[in-house]
């Protein structure tokens, strides 16, 4: 068994939003819960009741009320959460208009701005009628190039509070990545920053934008936000571009006229990993995010009014939806953009000491990258203010745990979570009322009867296996785009297991509860706890005249994963320092540097299928040491001997 690292205080408990939902829901029905696990069961046995109180305890606002909690369907895609509720995403976040700080901003060690929650209301309220006298209305695209900045927030809000559909990208993606997404969405309005830092170094974004703007042809406005420059040259983009500054300046501030919509409306379109094509668009409701975001950062992350809220997160990773999404439970969020080691190492903790931060969240392979540098806040900060570390990603290593409770700080709950894009939140995640055990997730989240399955569908507890949902929950994306029938979308969650969600994540469920995180169970990348999709990298190699064919995995290396490419090249060509660069500075410009490989290996076949589809599966078992499982429907499996014993791939 794990060791026990922390536990909480009865204070603690007694002072948790958790505890009171406990409370409420025993006057309410009747009953004698005593503890998570009471709740968990309560959640999935009465899940009208459940998410009743939910709505009730977090203070949704509607419009208009629903005719029901829950309308079940035949299938879990046809079930209907609040039917006839008319909710404004935007109204639900903009609750305060006070003078306290709504959100305080650092662009590494550049920048640092604040905007109270007056000046946010005010600003959302100019920009979104600049936006309606533009014609977006309810269910048009409006999409972000953008750092992590208040602006990213204000657009966002603006075109929710028009009913409209966000979406967005961080800068770091080359045209190719934006333009494989964007593309398919088709925008009416693109916000972008004239740029962006990183490693104490500017970049422009204004190329990429120009293209962009060219080639996306429902494009009919660019608004830039000056970031880099105060007053950025936007000539290249052409008369459809305008500085922020600029479009708003006609407008006073006054009450935003928020639209109501359907609870089960659009609000975001996010994106996969591309691993076999291009990116699928998943489309997620304005009710769904909002009830399940408001429920777990009230009752599994303990965030309440006045918290501040920071998340170490890009506009291209769904952590920054879910941290915006703290604006609705009164949380002051700290947003950051850049590198966490410029100047140094430290940078993450100054800022958690300077604004008093008391939930901070970041990627499992942060905290390894800090804890490999020698990185001890404990010994050099105050940290009194910080309660809650979160992780993501990518599975927490047992001893990424004792690192932070040795050179962090011994007094917090330190909650891995886990969920992904595609439902836009969490299967399993924080406890604040519980103890946190070294390596393992605390819980299951409440409202969704997550289990772990065999192949044939039996349940385990204690031995890995895929992690699987067995029940409707508000935050299933609400369909794909450009997926009319659904096809796209059953195959990608419901095509192994009848009705039953299939995440791809390989798991075990412990005797008390708890979750511990295997991996991936599908040919996704993950490297530092950031997806990617092997056709994203794919795109960029086959254009390079020297490659022929190729072939991208994951490697497990020092406690997360590294890319490793293979490429066949042309007859009479070997694989070189310079071939080498080029590929890598192809990939890092098109599509971003998170999907630049570690390793580019040469070999001189790839292993397919009798129908020709390469197998990113069987090289991923060859170069971990493990068997092939069906070698018999290879046409070439003589190709994998190749793969096995590479002295490039040692550990």
């Amino acid at each position: 068994m794990s060791a026990c690292l922390w536990e909480p205080s009865a204070a603690r408990i007694e002072a948790s939003n958790l505890t009171r939902f406990r409370v409420e829901a025993n006057a309410r029905h009747g009953l004698a819960m005593a503890d998570y696990d009471d709740l968990y069961d309560w959640s999935l046995r009465r899940p009208a009741e459940f998410w009743s109180l939910v709505w009730d305890f977090c203070g949704v606002i509607a419009d208009a009320p629903a005719a029901t909690v829950l309308a079940k369907g035949a299938h879990l895609t046809e079930a209907r959460f609040f039917p006839g509720a008319r909710v404004n995403f935007a109204e639900n976040l903009l609750r305060r208009r006070d003078d306290a700080p709504a959100l305080i901003f650092h662009g590494e060690d550049v920048v640092r701005r604040e905007l109270t929650w007056r000046e946010l209301y005010d600003t959302v309220s100019r920009l979104a009628r600049v936006l309606k006298a533009r014609g977006v209305a309810e269910g048009d695209r409006v999409a972000g190039y953008m750092p992590n900045m208040p602006e990213t927030i204000i657009a966002m809000l603006a075109t929710a509070s028009l009913g409209a559909v966000w979406s967005s990208c961080s800068p770091d993606f080359g045209a190719a990545g934006v333009l494989d997404r964007f593309g398919q969405i088709g925008p009416k309005v693109l916000f972008t920053a004239d740029g962006y830092y990183y490693g104490g170094k500017a970049f422009s974004s204004l190329a990429t934008v120009a293209r962009l703007a060219a080639e996306i042809d429902t494009i009919e406005a660019v608004v830039v936000v000056p970031y880099r420059d105060p007053a950025p040259d936007i000539s290249a983009l052409g008369g459809k571009a305008m500085l922020l500054a600029d479009a708003i300046a006609d407008q006073p501030a006054g009450e935003i006229e928020y639209h109501p919509v359907d609870f089960s409306a659009p609000l975001y379109i996010m994106y996969s990993s591309g691993t076999t094509g291009l990116p699928k668009c998943i489309v997620h409701g304005v009710g769904g995010t909002l009830i399940q975001h408001l429920k777990e950062h009230q009752l599994l992350c303990d965030v309440k009014d006045g918290d501040r809220l920071f998340y170490f997160t890009s506009c291209g990773w769904m952590m920054w939806n879910w941290l915006a999404s703290g604006l609705a439970s009164g949380a002051t969020l700290v947003l950051y953009d850049g590198s966490p080691f410029h100047p140094d190492g430290n940078r993450l903790a100054d800022v958690i000491d300077a604004e008093g931060v008391t939930i901070f969240g970041t990627s499992a392979k942060y905290i390894d990258a800090c804890a490999k540098a020698g990185i001890k806040p404990a010994a050099s900060h105050d940290l009194s203010t910080l309660r809650t570390i979160l992780s993501t990603g990518s599975p927490l290593a047992p001893a990424s745990y004792d690192y932070i409770y040795q050179d962090w700080k011994t007094d917090l709950c330190l909650s891995s979570i886990a969920g992904g894009t595609d439902i836009l939140g969490c299967f399993m995640g924080g406890n604040p009322i519980g103890p946190v055990y070294r390596g393992e997730i605390q819980k299951r989240c409440l409202g969704l009867d997550v289990q772990v399955f065999d192949e044939a569908g039996n349940a385990l507890v204690g031995e890995p296996g895929e992690l699987v949902c067995t029940n409707a929950h508000p935050s299933m994306p609400i369909r794909f785009w450009n997926d009319p029938e659904g096809r796209r979308y059953h195959d990608a969650y419901f095509a192994d297991y009848p009705n039953v969600w299939r995440h791809g994540d390989w798991v075990a469920l412990t005797e008390r509860g708890g979750i511990v995180v295997e991996g991936r169970s599908d040919a996704t990348l993950n490297p530092g706890g950031v997806r990617i999709g092997t056709a994203e990298i794919y795109r960029q190699v086959e254009g390079i005249d020297e490659v022929v064919e190729a072939l991208v995995v994951g490697q497990t290396w020092r406690d997360d994963m590294r890319i490793v490419l293979f490429v066949c090249l042309r007859d009479g060509i070997s694989l070189d320092d310079a071939l080498v660069d080029r590929i890598r500075r192809d990939i890092r410009a098109n599509a971003s540097p998170r999907h630049v490989p570690a390793v580019i290996v040469q070999v001189s076949d790839i292993p397919r299928t009798k129908s020709g589809k390469i197998v990113e599966l069987a090289v991923r078992e060859i170069i971990h040491g493990r068997p092939v499982k069906n070698v018999e429907a290879l046409a070439n499996p003589d190709a994998l001997a190749a793969f096995k014993d590479r002295p490039e791939l040692q550990v």
